[in-house]
């Protein structure tokens, strides 16, 4: 189809490809397991088919969605053989996504309109939340962007320590206090040291808690206001960072951030370590909100832009 043109470097694909390898296996594994001994797609190979989606963390509304387009295919061609089943899936799963505009950068870019541009990184303890803004920094700087990072998840010692960790290798400054302080507070003096520092990009950690929703959309609402005082609109960007291998409560986890704070991205992490790699299907259909990068492995160039025709292509390949 017209939606699968080569737009990554080989590289880059192949880190794609291989970070996608676990849960490609695991997928086509069971789907071959439900049209065994099948030649033609019908309804015993459909709800067979619908098993293996919710099963691969692809969400159960996403599910219907692609299992009512397969149906409309099978009406409308008559017979459609089971060896064509993985094309055809490869094609509605990439035809869902470009109803949405979610996916289609290829680069790490920043819109030139705010300087700097702030990027405010949400979610819980354990997803990958400072690797990510680290990874981020790496990315940016690699462009020759002016990148300064801010510690403003000050409730655990740990996370200012390994913030630091990641500025130290990636070369850029961090702004940060003693654990405890608030975070409002350490926003404000980030913002105002990349001001002064003619700063490209910001960007700011907060604390992962969810065990109170009403005290984390308080404190992320101070942060924000806090953050308007220095730079307009600031924060430009709230990404959300999720954790991959955790499918069904990646979903969760969405669910309770976007009640407790607008959330305008996200981010998707360690797929390379799971099957669960279907979740990022069911996130980017069911949730209005762009997933903007994902985590394909360790390494520091290990975090992509999302793109969804590579994706699929790579899930599919």
């Amino acid at each position: 189809m017209s939606f699968f043109k080569k737009i990554f470097s080989s590289e880059k694909k192949e880190t794609l490809d291989k970070g996608l390898e676990k849960s490609k296996t695991s997928f086509f594994g069971k789907l071959s397991k439900a049209v065994a001994g099948k030649s033609k797609v019908d309804d015993e190979v459909l709800d067979n088919l619908e098993e293996v989606l919710v099963s691969s963390d692809v969400g159960v509304n996403t599910t219907l969605k692609i299992i009512e387009r397969i149906e409309e295919r099978v009406s409308k061609d008559k017979y459609l053989g089971t060896d064509e089943l993985n094309v055809i899936l490869r094609e509605e799963i990439a035809g869902l996504l470009s109803e949405t505009n979610v996916g289609e950068e290829t680069e790490f870019n920043i819109p030139q309109a705010n300087k700097p541009h702030v990027i405010m990184v949400v979610g819980v303890n354990g997803v990958g939340k400072t690797t990510t803004i680290g990874k981020l920094a790496y990315q940016f700087k690699k462009q020759g962007l002016n990148v300064v990072l801010g510690a403003a998840d000050t409730f655990r010692a740990a996370a200012i320590d390994q913030l630091q960790v990641w500025a130290d290798r990636v070369g850029v400054p961090l702004v940060k206090q003693s654990m405890g302080s608030d975070p409002a507070s350490v926003a404000f003096d980030t913002l105002k040291s990349a001001v002064s520092q003619n700063a490209d990009v910001v960007i700011i950690d907060t604390a992962g808690r969810l065990h109170n929703k009403i005290n984390l959309m308080n404190e992320l609402t101070k942060v924000k206001r806090v953050m308007q005082k220095v730079v307009d609109h600031s924060p430009h960007d709230v990404l959300l960072v999720l954790d991959g291998s955790t499918g069904q409560n990646a979903f969760e986890q969405a669910k309770q951030f976007t009640s407790a704070t607008e959330v305008t991205s996200l981010a998707v992490t360690k797929l390379d370590g799971t099957a669960k790699g279907g979740v990022v299907i069911g996130i980017s259909d069911q949730f209005k909100i762009p997933v903007k990068y994902i985590g394909v492995g360790e390494g520091i160039e290990d975090l992509q832009v999302f793109n969804k025709f590579e994706f699929v292509d790579s899930f599919f390949k």
